[in-house]
C-alpha cells in the first residue's frame, strides 16, 4: 500500500462514532495529527522490530550500503520499518529548526533545557506532536539506541513557528544497572528532537 498510495487512514478501533469522525478526516473539515504508538515492518521476517531496541555488535551504518557482509541486516529486506514508531501525517507540512542545548554539560543533580522551533510551512492549521529522544551513548549494561523522554502537542497556524521546550534532568537519564539500582552514569547522551523516532536532528550532552 505504501507503495501505491500517497496516504494510508489507520483508525484502529474508534467506537461507535468512528464513521463520523473519519468522515471529517476524509472530507478535510479536520486536520488529522495523530501519531503511531508501535513500530510497523516491512514483513515478518523483522519482527521484533521497536525503536527502542539494544545497538548490534556489528551495526549497518547509514554511510553503508543495503547489504553489508558481516553487519547486521538481512537478506531481502533494509534494516528500516515501513513506519516508524511515532510517525504521522497531516493535511499541512512542519519543519524543525537545529537542536539547542542551554549549556553543552551538565552534572548529576543539575537540569539543562533542549529545544527547537517548529514552522508550519503549509497552507492549513494543525497540529503536531513534538517528541524528544534520549539515547546513552555508553553505559555499564547495554542502552537502547533512543529512548522517548518527552513530547509536547502544538497547535500551529499555517506560517506559524513556536519554539518547544523540553527539561534534561536527572531522573530523565537515570536507569537500573545490574545490581537493580537507580543510577546516572557519567558520559555522552546524544539529544533527539523530531517529528517521529527516526529523527536525526541531534545534540550532544555531556553528564560530568
Amino acid at each position: 500500500e505504501k507503495e501505491n498510495v500517497p496516504a494510508i487512514l489507520d483508525a484502529w478501533f474508534g467506537g461507535t462514532e468512528a464513521g463520523v469522525a473519519l468522515s471529517d478526516v476524509l472530507f478535510g473539515d479536520v486536520n488529522p495529527s495523530g501519531k503511531l504508538t508501535m513500530t510497523f515492518p516491512k514483513n515478518v521476517g523483522q519482527v521484533p522490530m521497536y525503536y527502542a531496541r539494544k545497538v548490534t555488535g556489528r551495526p549497518l551504518l547509514e554511510t553503508d550500503t543495503w547489504f553489508h557482509k558481516f553487519k547486521t541486516n538481512y537478506l531481502d529486506v533494509d534494516n528500516k520499518p515501513v513506519y516508524p514508531f511515532g510517525y504521522g501525517l497531516s493535511y499541512t507540512e512542519f519543519t524543525y529548526s537545529d537542536v539547542t542545548l542551554s549549556s553543552p554539560e551538565m552534572n548529576a543533580e543539575g537540569e539543562v533545557t533542549a529545544q527547537v522551533t517548529v514552522t508550519n510551512t503549509g497552507d492549513r492549521d494543525g497540529k503536531e506532536v513534538v517528541q524528544m529522544y534520549i539515547r546513552d551513548v555508553v553505559g555499564s549494561i547495554t542502552r537502547p539506541v533512543k529512548e522517548l523522554k518527552g513530547f509536547e502537542k502544538i497547535f500551529l497556524k499555517a506560517g506559524e513557528s513556536r519554539t518547544v521546550t523540553f527539561t534534561i534532568s536527572r531522573e530523565i537519564l537515570e536507569f537500573y544497572n545490574h545490581e537493580l539500582e537507580k543510577v546516572v552514569e557519567p558520559g555522552e547522551f546524544h539529544v533527539f528532537i523530531g517529528k517521529d523516532s527516526d529523527t536525526d536532528n541531534m545534540a550532544v550532552l555531556k553528564l560530568i
